[in-house]
């Protein structure tokens, strides 16, 4: 079937070739229009990866044809930058405690979460295409193929999705296990179904004893290349922990670097940096405890333009009704089977039972690795079944790309995950002062605010200090609810030196002037601010009208941040029984 879209659009808005004056205006289009779908993804509870692809899809193969073929291909370095940051955000997940915890669960469920699919897809296809071929040599051999490609998990369009919803706990922790370990097991499957094919069909492939030591020395290599450049990194990273931007600097580079020598050598790229996280997170944390946040808030407009470009190389055009089929039976019984061998992998492991019930949500995303295997049985079995099972893949990617993000995000909202892998600092974005003094989440449920009558004896302001945890008062005018000044525990002390003459005197006598306030709509960094640029421990509050509404402490905010921490762990902790 022909694109009816790729012709609809004038040639002024096809990008035919890549020339290098255009290569700034077509990546500022790509971010500029994968950052708007996705943010219009995001207003409509939809993850914002889908949108990025969504707008891919449009502009690319299947769409418009604003980025034709050769210029897609011409920016696939993009994608391969991308993926390394992945593989070391993901390697930076893998704590050895946590391998240490969850090991066993891990195999387990790896095992039958990439095996139960492989077995599912090989006879759903095999049925299909026995019944409609009559041709046994042809259906076993899509049978097996597919059933091996099957297994693989993208990570690219899960952890995005897990670091867009702040997802912390048992769940998160078994998906970044998972698909940093299946793609190994996805190669293996491959490795053993092409061999047993290419005598029954033909075909360019190497015996299997050789396949194997290719695939180890492609494991073992990636996993040596990524722990040398973590070495190394670790190194540097000791002398610029106190110089943040350096301590990037460094890190990017060796991205690029480790990313480089993979390339060049033939190794596995997310793999390698995925060992490079690895290391730096278990052997040298003391001196990077930021620099994964760091390379986190570096990705987003590469992440923007891999899933841009992923969207544009889908060409939904080229499928055949047969072909349509055994798709859509590759996608069902992909899912079944991951379903099914997740559940019980996870079951037999005693894992969570979030982990149980919602695991197979958040592995139906399919890309790098199924792909490549693709591309490896166009090749290899090109006279024969190879240009099908290419089709196919593609046609499925086009399908899983755009569900699986969206499944991923019901499964860790389900499991109750969503939002708990925050900082401080989060905390204090997202928080006002009302949410501390007045609002659902106050810290201090005390009889009466922080407020007393600017003709007030200060026998009876003591009288407050003694019963209420309050170092500060704001002091209100007599006739009104109008802030007039503040009292505070230190000042009163130094009053009250004078003798007993001193308790009868009023509020009015030795409040400071109010100069600087704060409104329940002041937001925790603004608060902040307030507190540090004049040096001060407390801040009247007041409302539009100026009326003195209490006093907010600073000791009292960071109680407010370390309780939400607190609380967040605690919640974590609970999903863990």
């Amino acid at each position: 079937m022909e694109n009816p879209f790729a012709d609809l659009l004038p040639d002024f808005f096809h990008f035919t070739e890549l020339h290098p004056l255009q290569l700034v205006l077509l990546l500022g289009i790509i971010i500029f229009a994968g950052a708007i779908n996705g943010w219009l993804f995001k207003k409509l509870k939809i993850p914002q990866v889908v949108g990025y692809i969504v707008i891919g899809i449009l502009i690319g193969s299947s769409g418009f044809h604003i980025l034709e073929p050769n210029v897609i291909k011409a920016l696939d370095p993009i994608s391969t930058v991308a993926l390394a940051f992945i593989g070391f955000l993901v390697g930076g997940e893998l704590k050895i405690k946590t391998i240490k915890k969850y090991g066993k669960q891990f195999v387990s469920i790896l095992l039958f979460e990439a095996i139960t699919p492989a077995i599912v897809v090989g006879a759903l296809i095999f049925t299909i295409v026995f019944a409609i071929t009559k041709d046994y040599t042809k259906a076993i051999s899509l049978a097996l193929l597919l059933g091996a490609i099957c297994s693989a998990t993208a990570p690219a369009a899960t952890t995005d999705v897990l670091v867009e919803y702040r997802t912390k706990g048992p769940l998160t922790t078994t998906v970044y296990g998972i698909v940093a370990m299946d793609d190994a097991v996805a190669l293996i499957l491959y490795t053993i179904a092409s061999t047993i094919v290419a005598p029954i069909i033909g075909g360019h492939v190497l015996p299997f004893g050789i396949q194997l030591l290719n695939i180890c020395k492609d494991i073992f290599g990636s996993i040596l290349i990524g722990l040398a450049f973590g070495f190394i990194l670790s190194l540097i990273l000791k002398h610029t922990k106190d110089d943040e931007g350096r301590s990037l600097a460094f890190t990017l580079g060796f991205l690029f670097l480790c990313t480089g020598v993979c390339q060049v050598f033939g190794f596995d790229n997310i793999l390698a940096n995925m060992a490079m996280g690895f290391y730096i997170v278990n052997f040298a944390q003391n001196n990077t405890k930021s620099i994964f946040k760091q390379v986190q808030n570096f990705t987003p407009p590469i992440y923007v333009l891999f899933f841009v470009l992923v969207g544009a190389k889908l060409d939904i055009w080229i499928i055949t009704p047969f072909l349509g089929l055994l798709a859509l039976a590759y996608v069902l019984g992909r899912t079944f089977g991951k379903a099914i061998g997740s559940m019980f992998g996870a079951w037999i492991t005693k894992a969570p039972k979030s982990v149980q019930k919602n695991l197979h949500f958040c592995l139906l995303s399919q890309a790098g690795v199924a792909i490549g295997l693709s591309i490896a049985a166009g090749n290899d079995f090109s006279e024969s079944v190879g240009p099908e099972i290419l089709l196919i893949i593609t046609a499925t990617t086009f399908i899983v790309q755009l569900l699986g993000p969206i499944f991923v995000k019901i499964g860790v909202k389900n499991a109750g995950e969503c939002g708990l892998n925050v900082t401080t600092e989060d905390i204090k974005k997202t928080s006002r002062v009302t949410d501390i003094i007045i609002g659902k989440e106050k810290i201090c449920n005390y009889d009466s605010p922080a407020i007393v009558s600017e003709t007030e004896t200060l026998f009876n302001i003591l009288n407050k200090f003694s019963h209420n945890p309050y170092l500060n008062y704001a002091v209100r005018s007599q006739k009104g609810d109008d802030l007039v000044g503040v009292i505070s525990l230190e000042h009163l002390k130094e009053v009250m030196q004078i003798g007993d003459f001193a308790e009868n005197m009023l509020a009015m006598d030795v409040m400071d002037k109010a100069e600087i306030t704060c409104k329940p709509s002041t937001t925790l960094p603004e608060a902040y601010k307030i507190f540090d640029e004049n040096d001060l421990d407390a801040i009247p509050i007041i409302d539009s009208d100026g009326s003195a509404l209490g006093i907010l402490e600073k000791t009292t905010v960071d109680h407010y941040l370390h309780k939400k921490i607190i609380e967040l762990s605690r919640k974590v902790e609970e999903l863990d029984d």
